[in-house]
């Protein structure tokens, strides 16, 4: 097996391109044409942990941090970064960086803290925005059936628990081919009218490049007449944070004593409490300072992230309570998903949790 079969499961599960602008992630360092001989599944990627996939035999590194965030002008491992690259580089080691393309997830890293958390009725906090497209073709009538569902298999078609969907008008269409053309309708010189189905489908953005395959692979036209638009719908089912309900409402002391057993935190930074029943709870794993405004018009009672500046703190305006766990405590479910997955997908190599401890903070 090659590395490049492995990030080919990890991109069918999270694809790169559904990461947000700013993150590096996908393969940071080496060929994804080098013969695989383990796979080592950590938080970050360290100088330790790069002795720890040499002693296990592994040359690919799936982390969920990119060591790499901004760019490196110098090689002289003068910082962690830099001699962590190098020795990665000298032992041949691949590095993969999964991030925010699994922060985007619904089933990605806030899907395992509502898991953890045990919420119900679960849902997206903030939907990503620009990521819908709409495609727009015209085919024969006889062959409308055969070509929606080609493009069902390529991605199309999927909107929330629904799959297949699709909107269809039959016209009449009209060409004339030229002397150029090799028609499988009609003929050279002639116009030609046609009964055509319209066919309108949604896809995830990311996915335009299989799609669009699909339609020019299966089309039976030399020149196929298509249109694709970007729509302005937000997508349900990607995006950061989630919010959901607990089976059972909490009061909101023994709710911060479940939050600090199920995310192992040496303490929680959190606003004042409001004296009031814990039932909707909003999380964002990572820092969330930004998303606070967010969890409140959603009606969270409590908010639970990382990363928070004094400040962030007053925005809870006393309308729920904003919890800062750990950034590392928020995410430390992330490695187990990580390998749960490719536990499924591949089965005859190592595929081993890191040991090293990465968290870089301690707690007194």
């Amino acid at each position: 097996m090659l590395i490049a079969e492995v990030i080919n499961h990890l991109e069918d599960f999270a694809p790169i391109a559904t990461a947000e602008d700013f993150d590096n992630v996908g393969l940071l360092v080496g060929s994804p044409n080098t013969t695989l001989t383990g796979i080592l599944i950590t938080h970050d990627t360290l100088e330790e942990v790069v002795d720890e996939a040499i002693e296990k035999n592994c040359n690919l590194i799936v982390s969920f941090h990119p060591i790499i965030f901004s760019g490196l002008k110098k090689f002289n491992g003068n910082t962690y970064v830099e001699r962590t690259v190098i020795k990665a580089i000298k032992n041949n080691i691949a590095i993969y960086a999964i991030h925010t393309a699994l922060d985007n997830h619904f089933q990605g890293v806030n899907r395992a803290m509502c898991d953890k958390l045990s919420l119900k009725n679960i849902e997206i906090l903030i939907p990503k925005k620009n990521s819908i497209q709409k495609l727009t073709t015209y085919v024969p009538n006889a062959q409308a059936d055969m070509l929606r569902a080609k493009l069902f298999e390529a991605g199309a078609g999927n909107i929330g628990n629904y799959e297949q969907c699709s909107f269809n008008i039959e016209g009449l269409g009209s060409f004339k081919p030229t002397s150029n053309a090799t028609p499988s309708i009609g003929e050279k010189g002639k116009l030609h009218y046609e009964n055509e189905t319209q066919i309108g489908v949604i896809f995830p953005k990311h996915a335009q490049k299989n799609v669009t395959k699909a339609l020019f692979s299966n089309h039976p036209y030399e020149e196929v007449a298509y249109e694709i638009v970007n729509l302005e719908n937000e997508h349900q089912e990607m995006g950061l944070g989630m919010i959901g309900d607990l089976e059972q409402e909490m009061d909101e002391k023994a709710f911060l004593e479940l939050v600090k057993q199920t995310f192992k935190t040496g303490g929680i930074r959190h606003s004042a409490l409001l004296g009031k029943a814990v039932k909707r709870v909003a999380v964002l794993g990572g820092s969330g300072g930004f998303a606070i405004e967010n969890a409140t018009r959603a009606k969270a009672d409590f908010y639970i992230t990382a990363d928070l500046k004094y400040h962030d703190f007053y925005k809870a305006e006393q309308k729920l309570v904003v919890a800062d766990i750990g950034h590392y405590e928020s995410e430390r479910y992330t490695k187990n998903l990580l390998h749960s997955y490719l536990s499924k997908k591949i089965s005859n190599f190592a595929l081993i949790l890191a040991n090293t401890q990465t968290n870089p903070i301690k707690y007194y």
